[in-house]
């Protein structure tokens, strides 16, 4: 465990010298309080539905800054010639890759608090649960940490940063659209892929305040799944 930590901790550090951690960062925020001003105060609604319409456009805009921060972890490693101290190093690639998800995970959740001061203004104008306010950020985090791991597992395919995020950007997509599939197939398949929905069918219940385990489970079944899969992805690269 002290090796995962010295490695997340070093990840912190490469985000605090480089220039994508703080711009990701402020333009998550930019576009959370322009969405939040718009779909939020600017129309008339109940102040839940208003926050439900804050968790819904800041949980996707959260997705978007996941797959950017994601795209450098490993794919810069391999660019600069890093990778092999890493490789060389006493340290097990499922440690390197929870270090570096774990240094991601902080990051967005950083990000992600930043934004509490937009529900509060909801609660001072109006009349809102602190639990629908904790459920709907547990329920970001968990979606934005689903697609950081997606977006690390593309980190290791390949040494560019940019194919890496459209890699990471093209899998979180087809799993949100998993609901419009959905849509059209016949029972019982309909049912099957909204379920696999990372958006529409699992998120909507943060929205609304509702904490449901099966929505919780889904979520870090698929984040694990996908650090599984980086885990893999750099064994069967390390020997090439």
């Amino acid at each position: 465990m002290s090796k995962t930590l010295l490695i997340a901790g070093r990840e912190l550090g490469a985000y605090r010298r480089s220039w994508l951690g703080p711009i990701v960062i402020a333009a998550t925020l930019l576009a959370d309080g322009l969405f939040f001003y718009v779909m939020a105060l600017t129309k008339p609604m109940l102040s839940a539905e208003a926050l439900g319409q804050f968790f819904f456009w800041a949980g996707g805009i959260g997705a978007v800054a996941a797959v950017f921060l994601s795209m450098r972890l490993v794919a810069e490693e391999r660019q600069t010639g890093t990778i092999t101290l890493l490789n060389t190093a006493p340290v097990s690639e499922w440690e390197i890759v929870l270090g570096k998800y774990l240094a991601l995970l902080a990051v967005v959740v950083l990000m992600t608090a930043l934004t509490c001061y937009m529900p509060l203004w909801l609660m001072v104008r109006g009349k809102i649960s602190l639990g629908h306010i904790l459920v709907g950020y547990f329920g970001m985090v968990l979606y934005a940490g689903t697609v950081a791991a997606i977006g690390l597992f593309a980190s290791t395919l390949t040494r560019s940063q940019i194919v890496a995020g459209v890699v990471g950007g093209v899998i979180a997509v087809a799993l949100v659209l998993m609901w419009a599939v959905g849509k059209v197939v016949d029972p019982p398949l309909n049912q099957f892929f909204s379920a696999l929905a990372l958006h529409h069918y699992n998120f909507r219940p943060f929205m609304d305040g509702v904490l449901q385990l099966d929505k919780v489970v889904y979520y870090l079944a698929v984040t694990f799944f996908f650090l599984l899969a980086a885990t893999k992805s750099m064994e069967a690269r390390r020997w090439r």
